[in-house]
This record gives structure tokens, C-alpha cells and sequence, in this order.
């Protein structure tokens, strides 16, 4: 039984009576009573059929064939049937899902790789090169620098943030950076004899001077 969720207080003594109604157990007063409540409430009216229904299934003989697959088939044949018309509703909604999914799996692993190549940029990374490319002409100012084996990144790092030099290329193949002044090349000559000075520093030369 489903008791409808917008019934008055005259449903309720209604679906109340039936069972007695049922059983012939009512008073005439309420027979009456639920009889006139039925020839004006439908909702009401399913019920009492739905229980006679019951009530008369009830009383049958114990030694009636039932057919119980036949039974089970019919309720699963129900409970398989769909609307034909909310299919192609339910396939729209999942393809849109779908489609969205992708979309936004697609955008964010591209703007990772964006941020991954931002951020390697920023670490102070010289651009890529193959060997068949010319070597760039030398930044105003450039100094080559062979930094020490032991120098530690945040001490290398440091040591450039100070004197506001830039990698420009480098480490090659003997550990030798190419830096330049970050703003202007005046500073260049200030910078390279203090890279001379520096604890850690192997090799501190102009790029002009290099044979």
C-alpha cells in the first residue's frame, strides 16, 4: 500500500475502516460512511479494490495451482520495461557528461604543462638546443663560470641573485655557465671581479676574452 502523500483526515479514517469494512466487522454507520467517502475520492477507491483484491486472494483454497515463475516473469518484465521517450533523454545527458569529462581532463593537463614549462623557465633553465644550431651571439656583458663541484643550487643561486647575473647557457660539457648582467652590462666587470673573488668559483672570464 501506498498511503498518498496530500490525503485529508477523511482518507485516513477511510483506509482506517477498510480492513473492517473487509471483514464485515464495521457497523452499518461505517460501511455507509466509507461508501460515500469512495464515490468521491479515487485515491481511496484503488486502495479498496487493490485490499479486495487481497482479501479475496486470501480466501482461496490452499489447494489452488499457483504458478510462481509465471509470476516472477511478470514482475520482472515490468521492472525491465523503461519509456522509450526518456532513452534518448538518459543517452544525451550521459554523452554530455562524457564530453565534459574529456574537456576538462584535456584542459588541465595542458595548462599543467604550461605551469611545468613556466616554472622551468623560471629556475633560471637556458633554452633547449640541438648541436646543429648556431651557438647565440653572446649577451652584452656575458661571463663564463666554472662554479665548483661542491657548490650547492641555493649557494649558486645566491651567488647570482647578488651580483643580478642570469644563466644565459650552460653547464656544457666542463661544467662551465654562460651568465649576463639581468639589466645592464655596466655591472658586468664589477661582477666578474667579484666572481674572482668568490669562495667556490673555478674560472670567472669574459666571453669576448675567450679565444
Amino acid at each position: 500500500m501506498t498511503f498518498p502523500q496530500d490525503s485529508g483526515k477523511d482518507c485516513v479514517r477511510a483506509w482506517e475502516m477498510m480492513p473492517w469494512v473487509l471483514q464485515d466487522s464495521a457497523t452499518p454507520e461505517q460501511g455507509a460512511w466509507l461508501e460515500g467517502h469512495l464515490a468521491q475520492c479515487a485515491a481511496c477507491r484503488a486502495e479498496f479494490a487493490q485490499q479486495s483484491r487481497l482479501r479475496l486472494a486470501l480466501s482461496l483454497p490452499a489447494d489452488v495451482p499457483v504458478d510462481v515463475d509465471a509470476g516472477l516473469e511478470h514482475l520482472l518484465t515490468r521492472l525491465d520495461t523503461h519509456d522509450p521517450q526518456q532513452a534518448p533523454a538518459r543517452a544525451r545527458a550521459g554523452s554530455w557528461v562524457s564530453r565534459a569529462l574529456v574537456a576538462a581532463v584535456l584542459v588541465q593537463a595542458l595548462g599543467i604543462g604550461f605551469l611545468g614549462v613556466r616554472l622551468w623557465s623560471a629556475d633560471g633553465h637556458p633554452p633547449y638546443r640541438t648541436l646543429s644550431q648556431e651557438a647565440p651571439p653572446a649577451a652584452p656583458g656575458a661571463i663564463r663560470v666554472v662554479p665548483d663541484a661542491g657548490m650547492t643550487l641555493a649557494d649558486w643561486n645566491a651567488l647570482l641573485h647578488a651580483l643580478r647575473l642570469q644563466v644565459v647557457s650552460g653547464p656544457n660539457d666542463v661544467g662551465a655557465y654562460t651568465v649576463a648582467p639581468a639589466s645592464s652590462a655596466s655591472t658586468a666587470q664589477q661582477a666578474l671581479q667579484q666572481l674572482r673573488t668568490t669562495r667556490g668559483i673555478l674560472l670567472a672570464e669574459p666571453v669576448a676574452a675567450t679565444p
